[in-house]
């Protein structure tokens, strides 16, 4: 019988891509997916930082020999977000950038950077006068990718600001002058707050525009009995995904669409 560790490192090998969070049931499936439709058309600069970011010391894999039979939630949490789930996989990078380049979007934000693999998809698909304002709390992780960003002559598109986004996004909002003004916002953070991100974000994006809100399927966890057994942070930040999903659902200045894309995306699009 399979002891509990090598379980983990089966399960932790299911998929090798960096930012795997595909919702299929096939690896096969995916991986057929990637080879076909993705690898061969990806910017060289994405395969360098996705590269660079499996290879983080935080990745995943580099920490399956520290689980332990009584981990905490701490432990449970940087399991997750320290790993290759922290990260946009390259479909739903793929997807973002044809997203960004149908809309024509210019002027966009990104909330949750790590290493930049979706703000540099972003930066590519955007025109060169286009901007991205990017928050996230870690500027290590950020300027990790940064130099692959340069290099594919990019970063003069990105405006980085580090700490929490909420107090920044209430700046912006006091500023009359900047709602309405966004064509394009990614969310990519901490769940806890996606309400209170949208609370603000309705305000900024314009009529038209859109917001992405990403992990809106957790895991599939959302479909689950209440006592099923899951990770301590699925089951922690569950409820507020669900709370956010009915919120969008029931939200009459947005039209949405929730994509099996990745962790599951729902785009938000604002009717007035």
């Amino acid at each position: 019988m399979a002891t509990k560790q090598e379980e983990q490192q089966t399960q932790a090998g299911r998929h090798q891509e960096v930012g795997h969070k595909s919702l299929l049931q096939s690896d096969a499936l995916y991986q057929y997916i990637l080879e076909t439709s993705v690898y061969p058309g990806e910017h060289e600069a994405m395969k360098e930082l996705r590269e660079i970011t499996a290879k983080h010391p935080w990745s995943i894999s580099s920490r399956i020999s520290f689980r332990s039979e009584t981990y905490t939630f701490i432990e449970d949490m940087v399991f997750f977000f320290a790993g290759n789930i922290m990260t946009t996989s390259a479909d739903e990078g793929q997807f973002l950038s044809m997203l960004l380049k149908l809309m024509n979007a210019k002027n966009t934000m990104e909330i949750g950077v790590y290493t930049g693999y979706s703000l540099l998809a972003t930066a590519l698909a955007l025109p060169d006068d286009g901007k991205i304002l990017a928050m996230d709390i870690n500027r290590d992780n950020y300027e990790l990718g940064l130099p692959v960003i340069q290099k594919a002559g990019v970063a003069h598109k990105i405006d980085f600001r580090e700490g929490p986004a909420l107090p920044l996004l209430d700046q912006l909002i006091e500023d009359k002058s900047n709602h309405g003004t966004y064509d394009f916002i990614f969310v990519d953070a901490d769940k806890d707050n996606y309400i209170n991100y949208h609370k603000r974000l309705i305000d900024l994006v314009k009529v038209g525009g859109v917001i992405g809100y990403d992990n809106t399927l957790w895991n599939g966890s959302v479909v689950a009995p209440p006592d099923a057994p899951m990770r301590k942070y699925v089951r922690y930040y569950r409820d507020f995904v669900l709370e956010l999903n009915k919120a969008l659902a029931a939200d009459p200045r947005i039209e949405i669409c929730q994509l099996p894309v990745g962790d599951g995306i729902t785009l938000c699009r604002r009717v007035y």
